[in-house]
Formats: structure tokens, C-alpha cells, sequence
């Protein structure tokens, strides 16, 4: 049946999926701020659409948050959907290879920003619970809650679950907003990794210098700034702050072996990059470093000039934005305490350096002896043919560990997104067969959980 009605309202449901992805909600920018009152309207009369009792706009300290549920009389179980309808910003614009907010159908796939991430994946869930309440299928209740600053750390929602714990009340809460291993490699993510993310600025002389005049002699902030950086990595790939892995658990021997069994061709995962060689922390295996193990990295530099031409600068100012991958048990409070000491006793006094904690959020692991993980298999079998395999994935989701302290509540991570997606990146996508497949498994699981 759900094959069906999938096929028989696939250009309402993506017409729908278009409305949201054609507003630009970008969080990040403050000139998107009616995009985003806009979007989180659309998503109320979505859901409304769709059979929920009630929906509405709440406000937070920041972006507002969309609520919707849907209550049966005499049901035991309640089922929280989280997902989030802000989108990162879409530059560099040139790379793209259509307008990233005029979504467009090529090659069986969904071209646009946010088509999996997550507008994309939380459409799944909305298309799987208006099939089940138009043919009265739904057996527990359902509760929405959709935020607008997943992309910028979520820092409003914490505060918002405090303060409506009663109206939060679930035993599950159900996510799409992770990865498959890939198409054919259906998987369910029991595993992520938190994050601790800074601003650095770094000052050497008062103004701007002739890089002819006073080159050589006075120290250019950006070269510091580049061997302070060298210098938060050795040659094994390790982080050097000082007590940075004691927290970090080592991997159970039965953990690693699930992971070695997973299908992997590393030479295809190259090419797909076009990368010649892998690099990361010696001892561990690709899948293991970018999942299950910490990671530095710098997400953005730049100072002098930058425009087009040259000119002979010796600049004033340097800036990164510079991440830690975080595993289960490390707090990125403490990361961001030991990385804030190490980061300035690499400064040599020729340089000032300045250190803004931008956002973090801990890792997350989900066992896979919850009912509702059974469920979400049976869900996954069902669309997809095979039994999804259970592994972890490098991204962050920080509220997720927040769900857990505040409402104690267990996520599950039920995501279809491929790294092919370019979520985050020029010519995002999403595959209309996986979106299809989305919707039938998670049918799957609600049907499943109700036999539970």
C-alpha cells in the first residue's frame, strides 16, 4: 500500500518538500531572520495539513521552534520526531550548478540546498505519518519538534526542552539527519561524535605593513598562526594538547571487528574524492578515524588580501575557525579548557592571539538492545531488502546528547543521507529512490514499534 501511495502523490509530496526548500532559511545569517519565521509557518501548515491535531510556532531565545503532535485516545507509546529546517549558507554560489534554492529533478535525484540535510530527510518523516493517519494506521501518539539552529549548534534548545519537559514527554525519539554507509549498504547510526568549535584570531603589529619594509623583521601573524596550527598534530596524526585523550575509550576488540566487516573499498572512496592518498591518526582504520575517533581540523583561514591581484602586505590581523571531532565520554567543556591553554602557549610574544568558543555538543551512542532499534531494523529490511548494519558516524548532531540529559530520552538515528550528497556543499542532493525507500521504512518502523 505504501508503494502505492508513495507513487500516486510523489509530485504533491515533493511540491510540498519544494515550499520549504525554496525559503532560505540560513541560520547563520542575520538577514535570513524572516526566512525563518517563514519556514517554521510553512512546516505549521504542513503538519496541519497532514492530520496533526494541533501545530504551532513557538518562540525560543533565538529562531523559533515549529510543535506539532498528534494524540490517540488510549495509546501507551508516544514517539518524538525531531528534525531541523535551517540550512547552511550556500557559498561559494559559482560552484553551484543550479540555483541552490529553486529545486530542481536531475538524474533521478532532488538538486538543491537543504534536500537532505535536513529538509530532505524530515520530509520522510512527515510523509510517513500523513500515509499512516490518512489510513488510520497510527496506533501511538506522535509529537514534532523542528528547530531553526541545528547549523549553528543549536544554542536556544536546550533551554527550550527545560521548560517544556510535560509537553516533550516520549519514550522514543526518532532523528533523520544522519548517513548511510551507502545506497546499497542501508545502516542505522548507533554512534556519533560530538564537537568543540573556535574562533582564533591572531594580531602581530598595530596596522598593515609594506611586506618589502618590514619583512623578515617583524613577525606576519598569518605565518604564525599557520605553525601554531602544525603544531596541534604530530606525525602519527595524534592531537598534541596536553591530556586531550583521557577521556577517549579504545574500541572493544568485538566493536572494531564489526566495523573491519563492514564493506569498504578505499581506492573507489579515493576516487570519489579525487585524493591520491588518505591521511589520519596511525593505527586505525578510515572507517574508524572518521567515526570513532577524535579529529582536528581547520574549517576556515584567511587574512592579508585576499582579493584578486597582488599586493605586498605584511598584515596586521590573522583568523581561523578551527574544530575538534569529539568521541563518546569527552566533554567539550574540558576540550575547550585544554585547547584554549595549549592553542596560546604555542603564541610566541611577537603575536597576540585571541580565543572565542564558537559552540560544542557531546557524542552520542545508541544500544542497539532497544526495542525501538529493532523496530527501526524491521523498518530498514522492509524498504530496502537487508538488514541495516549498525555503525557509527563522524558527524555531530549536539543536541541529540541534550535530548538524553534533559528530557532522558534515547535517540534513534534512522538517516538516509549519502556522503554523495554534498550536504554543507555546492550541489547538495538527494536521491529520489532513497526518498522513497525513506519513506516506506520508516512506515516500516512505526508499524513494527506497534507490535513492540
Amino acid at each position: 500500500m505504501i508503494k502505492s501511495y508513495i507513487r500516486d502523490n510523489e509530485p504533491r509530496l515533493l511540491e510540498n518538500l519544494f515550499s520549504l526548500i525554496r525559503i532560505p532559511s540560513i541560520s547563520a545569517l542575520p538577514e535570513h531572520h524572516d526566512d525563518m519565521l517563514k519556514c517554521a509557518d510553512r512546516w505549521k501548515e504542513l503538519l496541519l495539513a497532514a492530520g496533526a491535531d494541533r501545530a504551532e510556532v513557538m518562540p525560543s531565545d533565538g529562531n523559533p521552534l515549529v510543535y506539532a503532535e498528534k494524540l490517540i485516545p488510549g495509546a501507551d507509546k508516544t514517539i518524538l520526531i525531531y528534525g531541523h529546517y535551517d540550512v547552511m549558507p550556500v557559498e561559494p554560489l559559482e560552484l553551484w550548478k543550479s540555483d541552490p534554492f529553486k529545486p530542481e529533478v536531475r538524474d533521478e535525484h532532488i538538486w538543491a540546498r537543504g534536500a537532505d540535510d535536513d529538509k530532505g530527510q524530515s520530509f520522510i518523516q512527515y510523509a510517513a505519518f500523513e500515509f499512516l493517519v490518512k489510513h488510520n494506521l497510527l496506533r501511538h501518539n506522535v509529537k514534532f519538534i523542528l528547530e531553526g539552529e541545528e547549523e549553528i549548534g543549536s544554542p536556544s534548545l536546550e533551554t527550550f526542552l527545560a521548560q517544556h519537559r510535560e509537553l516533550l514527554k516520549s519514550d522514543i525519539i526518532l532523528v533523520s539527519d544522519t548517513s548511510m554507509l551507502a545506497a546499497d549498504l542501508p545502516s542505522l547510526t548507533t554512534g556519533l561524535r560530538g564537537i568543540a568549535y573556535w574562533d582564533v584570531e591572531v594580531t602581530g603589529p598595530n596596522h598593515d605593513l609594506h611586506s618589502g619594509h618590514f619583512g623578515g623583521a617583524v613577525a606576519n601573524p598569518i605565518n604564525v598562526l599557520c605553525e601554531m596550527i602544525a603544531k596541534m598534530t604530530d606525525a602519527d596524526g595524534r592531537i598534541t594538547i596536553p591530556h586531550f585523550y583521557d577521556d577517549v575509550e579504545e574500541l572493544p576488540d568485538a566493536e572494531r571487528k564489526m566495523i573491519a566487516s563492514i564493506p569498504f573499498d578505499e581506492e573507489k572512496y579515493k576516487r570519489a574524492l579525487d585524493v591520491e592518498e588518505l591521511r589520519g591518526e596511525k593505527g586505525y582504520s578510515t572507517i574508524e578515524r572518521n567515526s570513532c575517533r577524535p579529529s582536528f581540523d581547520v574549517c576556515g583561514i584567511w587574512g592579508g588580501h585576499i582579493g584578486e591581484g597582488s599586493k605586498t602586505v605584511l598584515p596586521s590581523k590573522a583568523y581561523a575557525k578551527l574544530s575538534c571531532r569529539l568521541v563518546p565520554h569527552q566533554d567539550y567543556n574540558k576540550i575547550n579548557e585544554l585547547f584554549a591553554q595549549y592553542f596560546q602557549s604555542l603564541a610566541p610574544k611577537s603575536v597576540k592571539v585571541k580565543i572565542t568558543f564558537s559552540h560544542g555538543g557531546h557524542g552520542y551512542v545508541c544500544p542497539i538492545s532497544l526495542p525501538a532499534y529493532k523496530a527501526a531494523e524491521q523498518g530498514f529490511e522492509q524498504a530496502f531488502g537487508k538488514r541495516p548494519l549498525a555503525a557509527r558516524r563522524g558527524g555531530s548532531i549536539p543536541i541529540i546528547s541534550v535530548f538524553e540529559k534533559v528530557l532522558g530520552v534515547k535517540t534513534i538515528l534512522m538517516g538516509f543521507g549519502l556522503e554523495s550528497n554534498a550536504i554543507h556543499s555546492p550541489n547538495e542532493n538527494f536521491s529520489l529512490d532513497i526518498f522513497r525507500k525513506g519513506i516506506e521504512a520508516v512506515v516500516g518502523f512505526h508499524e513494527a514499534y506497534d507490535q513492540l
